[in-house]
């Protein structure tokens, strides 16, 4: 197949549609479905992830995309009974394969961006994972592979239309890619730069000049993760998942700060008073998240004041206050922290240590590197100035 008709473009006036190879055939099949130009977008970025996630670490990897940036993404390493339960895969029956801790990790990490995501996954789609994705609200899958019990499976979600994409993992695109923007063709060689390279993490300007291997390891998948999310962007990742991630801002520090809130939010999805809510039976998942999102965040009265928590809760929770929220953030650490571009100011390293960063990977090249670096002492940060840019637009 050399090219694909699409029902319409980003919008559903931008017709004609379609995607194509000018030579050569389509690397992918579609099993099921009738994916979308966007939907085609975030399946084709998040391939390109979760391929190199699993080069760089040898571990499964997924992604969940929205809208052309990752909302998470993740190697498979097990979960651990804290993480089954905010991921909502506590109430299982079956073992979780690798490739299945990857997409729980993915999925969960940050449940509310990831509602309606499209799924990446580096390995062939199991049993166990089609069951999980089969849970959850989303547009699709791309994977090299489904076992025939999966395919069944994701064959009956969304009424028969979930889009279902193999690709072939062989293929290897034209080292120099085009895209059109107001009838002019731009042209650039692929960002074909290795994120596991040793070198990256030999210019350490910081005291601290230790980086554990796991730490070396979440600094890898932060690089990679940050390759395909729309600049400017930061990632905050932990135990080989990302936890934040701030996409498409102007500003560095509200990248920062963007990726950090969630970050914070996913470790307060942790705290025994959040994971001891008592909801009322038969409570849909995403009515679940939004509820819990509201009760971290700063507008819990909406879901705590009287006539409210009664539509969610077998009884009114305490509040969780803003005292308790600091000091259980404050027990977050050893989390890594990549960035696509260098830091200007010292202001993202305070921030970022607001949130247990231990570990930072970025360019660096900036005037105020001295103050970024003194920051970044001041905490004990080890810091890696990595020489490598990682724009994407």
């Amino acid at each position: 197949m050399k090219e694909l008709s699409l029902k319409y473009g980003c919008n559903p006036n931008q017709k004609p549609s379609r995607i194509f190879m000018e030579e050569g055939e389509l690397p992918l099949e579609i099993l099921n479905g009738r994916p979308g130009y966007i939907n085609f977008l975030d399946a084709l970025n998040s391939w390109q992830l979760v391929k190199e996630l699993k080069a760089a670490t040898g571990l499964p990897a997924a992604a969940s995309f929205k809208h052309v940036s990752p909302a998470g993404a993740a190697v498979g390493l097990p979960l651990n009974d804290t993480l089954r339960k905010i991921y909502f895969v506590d109430d299982i029956d079956f073992e979780l394969t690798p490739i299945a801790n990857a997409y729980a990790r993915a999925r969960g990490a940050d449940r509310m961006c990831s509602y309606g995501d499209f799924v990446a996954l580096s390995d062939t789609c199991d049993k166990a994972t089609a069951l999980l994705i089969k849970r959850e609200v989303s547009d699709g899958v791309i994977a090299p592979d489904f076992t025939s019990e999966a395919l069944e499976i994701l064959k009956e979600k969304r009424k028969g239309t979930y889009n279902v994409i193999k690709i072939d993992p062989e293929y290897r695109p034209c080292p120099v890619e085009r895209k059109q923007v107001f009838g002019i063709t731009f042209e650039q060689g692929r960002n074909e730069v290795r994120l596991d390279d040793d070198a990256l993490f030999e210019d350490i300007p910081t005291q601290n000049k230790t980086f554990t291997p796991e730490a070396k390891r979440d600094l890898i998948i932060s690089l990679i993760t940050l390759k395909y999310t729309q600049s400017n962007s930061v990632c905050y990742v932990k135990d080989g998942q990302a936890i934040g991630i701030g996409a498409g801002q102007q500003s560095r520090i509200h990248c920062t700060r963007l990726a950090g809130n969630k970050a914070d939010t996913w470790w307060l999805r942790q705290n025994p008073k959040v994971m001891t809510l008592p909801f009322k039976p038969g409570i849909r998942r995403a009515d679940r998240d939004n509820t819990i999102d509201l009760y971290i965040g700063d507008e819990s009265e909406d879901v705590l004041r009287e006539g409210a928590w009664q539509q969610f809760f077998t009884e009114k929770p305490e509040p969780l206050t803003p005292e308790e929220k600091k000091a259980w953030i404050a027990r977050n650490t050893n989390v890594a922290l990549g960035s696509d571009a260098f830091f200007p100011f010292g202001d993202n390293i305070e921030r970022a240590h607001k949130s247990g960063v231990k570990y930072i990977a970025q360019a660096g090249g900036s005037i105020r590197d001295d103050h970024v670096i003194d920051t970044c002492d001041k905490y004990g940060i080890a810091m890696a100035f990595t020489h490598v840019r990682l724009f994407h637009h």
